[in-house]
């Protein structure tokens, strides 16, 4: 049976699904991405010094190792660059649809088909979409979102902001057309991405405001290039890139639980240490969080703290009460005129699919599916929208999300196997399973303590749910990702409407 496939984004889950998809013998597979290049986040985050924060040791596929990264956490222009190549090796071009975003995908149940609707590709600084253009229809059997947490950004909701005068973009939508050099620049937010890029700015600038609403724990960073020799022993070697992943798993895999208190601690005085070189005493407190390590996304940095010493850098941590014209007003009356604003609020990552109007079976729509919160069975399906499957999905954000990709991916295939080799039309998670699950996650999510210190936002639905966190360990995740499950899933017969149960 020759099923017509959907990927929704090029980023790490669309390219990994596409090789996979190809090599399994399906090739009638079509990857929308609504960029005009692959990699996804890794396209788009081009903000000075992005780099990743999980070592670049296990920020490769295990199918098509980098054995020559520069240094052990790898910078954007390198990543991007490994995910063009795995397109170009694996012949994945003809297979993408660049500037093309999917805004809606809906399923029909008597025709057990996905109506998916594509409208020409949004690359605006801050990604805000637009009316409708040149709509077009496509029919496929299955639909794969690949689109991730990190796809919506999230622009805050402050008083004035569209009234400033001056320039104003996202980080993750940076504009390199503009020159910070000699400008008065405000960065609202302290987290990931400012926490990059603020050193790199800082010395350009005549100054520079930091808005922060919390302080974050930021560890020290092991970041030295390797040597020439490093590289040539890796390049060389078949060994040695191996054994490197495996040092770097034990550690990940050890640790991303956080149920080893003496390992939080130990993290946290680290944390502490790589505080203690901001020379002020009143700013290191003022940097210094008041929660556990981890309650929020864990960062790690060198010259973040120390750029709080420079004498053109301010920390405002009074909250932002308007923007006016030329100026951010806080709420304690302080005026700071500032010719550019750089938003480093990141994404709205509890949306994952939803963020296109999808709709299932009884014209169901996603959104209104998950309005308490993104659930899914293993991160992949949802009950109610047959033969759609995610990759990033709900609650599977944890170590190296590269590898989590990869059993997701095997899961799928092996799904779309059962199918053509059962003759099925379509399969749809149950509800007790997706039910049973998530309960069962939710108090293993409970159980973490750090999670739970009453700090975060980022990995929490609507209602408090924590609807982005995978509570285990990355070997956990692929022993649950390879059990066979196709009795966790009702299906139906090509060519009959008659429900069945396949065992």
């Amino acid at each position: 049976m020759t099923r017509r496939i959907a990927i929704i984004g090029a980023g790490p889950g669309g390219i990994c699904m596409g090789i996979k998809l190809r090599e399994a013998g399906f090739d009638d597979f079509t990857i929308f991405e609504r960029a005009p290049g692959v990699g996804g986040v890794w396209y788009h985050n081009t903000y000075p010094g992005a780099a990743c924060d999980v070592q670049s040791a296990l920020y490769s596929f295990s199918f098509e190792l980098k054995r020559d990264w520069s240094r052990p956490y790898a910078t954007q222009p390198e990543i991007r660059a490994y995910f063009e190549h795995c397109v170009e090796a694996y012949g994945l071009a003809p297979h993408i649809r660049l500037n093309t975003r999917v805004s809606a995908a809906h399923w029909d149940d008597e025709r057990s088909e996905w109506r998916v609707i594509t409208e020409p590709g949004v690359t605006d600084h801050l990604d805000t979409g637009g009316a409708a253009r040149h709509a077009e229809e496509h029919l496929f059997d299955v639909v794969i979102g690949a689109v991730g947490m990190f796809n919506e950004l999230h622009v805050p909701d402050i008083a004035g902001l569209d009234e400033f005068r001056g320039t104003r973009f996202h980080s993750a939508r940076w504009d390199h057309s503009h020159d910070l050099s000699g400008e008065r620049v405000a960065v609202v937010g302290s987290a990931a991405s400012a926490v990059q890029f603020v050193p790199e700015i800082a010395p350009g600038v005549e100054r520079l405001h930091v808005f922060q609403r919390t302080p974050n724990w930021v560890l020290p960073k092991l970041d030295t290039p390797y040597t020439d020799d490093e590289l040539e022993r890796f390049r060389t070697d078949p060994d040695a890139i191996v054994e490197e992943r495996a040092l770097v798993w034990d550690r990940l895999d050890g640790f991303i639980t956080f149920s080893n208190p003496r390992a939080v601690r130990k993290a946290q005085e680290w944390g502490e240490l790589n505080l203690a070189v901001v020379e002020d005493a009143a700013l290191r407190r003022e940097l210094t969080p008041d929660f556990p390590h981890g309650c929020k996304r864990p960062l790690v940095s060198n010259e973040w703290f120390p750029t709080f010493n420079r004498p053109n850098v301010e920390l405002v941590t009074r909250p932002i009460e308007r923007v006016t014209a030329d100026a951010i007003v806080t709420v304690d009356g302080a005026t700071r005129a500032v010719d550019t604003i750089v938003l480093a609020t990141g994404f709205d990552t509890t949306k994952y699919l939803s963020v296109v109007d999808v709709t299932g079976r009884d014209d169901r729509r996603l959104a209104d599916a998950w309005s308490d919160g993104a659930r899914a069975y293993l991160g992949l399906t949802t009950a109610g929208f047959p033969n759609l499957f995610m990759l990033y999905g709900p609650n599977t954000n944890n170590g190296s999300i590269l590898f989590m990709i990869e059993c997701q991916v095997g899961y799928v295939l092996r799904h779309l196997h059962r199918m053509d080799t059962h003759g099925l039309a379509s399969i749809d998670v149950r509800v007790d399973v997706m039910d049973e699950y998530n309960h069962a996650l939710q108090d293993d999510l409970d159980a973490v303590e750090v999670w739970n210190a009453g700090c975060n936002g980022y990995y929490r639905g609507p209602t408090g749910r924590i609807v982005t966190q995978w509570p285990h360990t990355m070997t956990e995740y692929q022993g649950r990702t390879d059990r066979a499950d196709f009795d966790a899933y009702d299906s139906r017969a090509a060519r009959n409407t008659r429900r069945q149960t396949a065992r």
